[in-house]
């Protein structure tokens, strides 16, 4: 398996990067949010990827970050949803912005992506919802709650609720999020308790 390519820009498009590693160049099938970001042709760029190996094909997935590609990952698993379609989607909306949608249940932001429908957005967030053990969320939430001194239907504790359910949704276990939440501002909206939980939690 390659966890992830290091070498020179050898070449962006709009969906697509090569990384040139000891003279071999890697092309890397990606979304727009990583080509966006990546420096001019001929700088070091580190790609985290995604092998998937099917009957008439091999292709190779690279993402700027280990969020996105989370998402990617937690995208395919949904049934209905190849690598295209998760790349697609991972080009219209960022991380914060796809973690938000699972865990508020906005299945109509995916439906912004072409050739997402309702039906596939509605099983994309039911699906991803799924994987988080419910048990474990709530007590997850419940503690939160007790840290920030709020009662349980405070708008406060919502956002907090939400944001924890969606770096959770990103594959980060409570252990890691639930201290960086408790040193966060209860008082900042959903959005910007994931943007600043996630920056927390990338600099350690």
């Amino acid at each position: 398996m390659i966890y992830s390519l290091k070498g020179k820009l050898a070449l962006k498009e709009t969906n697509l990067a090569v990384v040139d590693c000891g003279g071999v160049g890697y092309g890397c099938k990606t979304s727009y949010n990583t080509v966006s970001r990546l420096g001019s042709i001929g700088s070091e760029v580190m790609l985290y990827t995604s092998l998937q190996v099917r009957e008439d094909s091999v292709e190779l997935f690279g993402f700027l970050t280990q969020q996105e590609l989370n998402c990617f990952k937690m995208l395919i698993s949904v049934s209905g949803v190849g690598p295209k379609a998760a790349v697609s989607i991972l080009s219209d909306m960022d991380v914060q912005s796809f973690a938000f949608a699972v865990a508020s249940g906005d299945s109509k932001a995916f439906t912004r992506t072409k050739g997402v429908g309702a039906k596939t957005a509605q099983r994309i967030v039911l699906e991803l919802k799924d994987k988080i053990s419910s048990e474990s969320l709530t007590g997850s939430v419940s503690s939160d709650m007790q840290a920030y001194n709020m009662p349980s239907a405070s708008v406060s504790a919502s956002s907090v609720s939400e944001a924890l359910e969606a770096l959770m949704v990103l594959g980060y276990s409570q252990s890691e999020v639930v201290p960086v939440l408790r040193k966060l501002d209860p008082s900042l909206n959903t959005q910007d308790l994931i943007k600043e939980a996630l920056k927390a939690v990338s600099s350690r």
